[in-house]
């Protein structure tokens, strides 16, 4: 069942890339006592990720910040060595990269995406939320896996 808002996130464990290698972090670090804008994507590297989706949370990531918001993080179902080549090849150290490589996060709130069919197994829908204090206070889904419109970070900071 998907995530609602108003509805705490469930926990959970991301990886993340460290100076000392992959480490874990839980839902509690990273969305406790914060607000936080949580963005997710099908894949890294994918093309309408890539060119689209990210780049907007990279060039507006100081706006978005601006409206009160502590952490950007964006998260995929990819290894943590993946999200970390995503992050150096993005440039930004503004925004967090959370591995979710068995995609435990997406089932847990319900945005999982079976793309088996192009090869890519279970994947993440995309969609973009803000998080306060681990509650759900907005949540916008695409309802297409290569659109990043309602989930872009436009569409975010009009919101906010």
């Amino acid at each position: 069942m998907t995530i609602k808002v108003g509805e705490k996130l469930p926990t959970a464990t991301f990886r993340v890339m460290t100076a000392e290698g992959p480490k874990p972090k839980t839902t509690d670090e990273v969305f406790s006592g914060k607000k936080v804008v949580l963005f997710a994507v099908p894949g890294a590297f994918t093309p309408t990720c890539s060119k689209n989706h990210l780049p907007g949370f990279v060039t507006n990531a100081t706006a978005i910040k601006s409206k009160g918001i502590d952490t950007i993080a964006v998260t995929g179902v990819n290894d943590v060595f993946v999200m970390d080549a995503w992050k150096k090849a993005a440039g930004s150290d503004d925004i967090e990269f959370l591995a979710d490589g068995s995609a435990d996060f997406a089932k847990a709130v319900g945005l999982e995406l079976d793309a088996s069919a192009m090869g890519l197994g279970v994947r993440s829908k995309r969609y973009c939320m803000v998080v306060d204090d681990g509650v759900v206070k907005s949540l916008a889904i695409e309802d297409a896996p290569g659109k990043a419109d309602a989930s872009g970070a436009e569409a975010l900071l009009k919101s906010l």
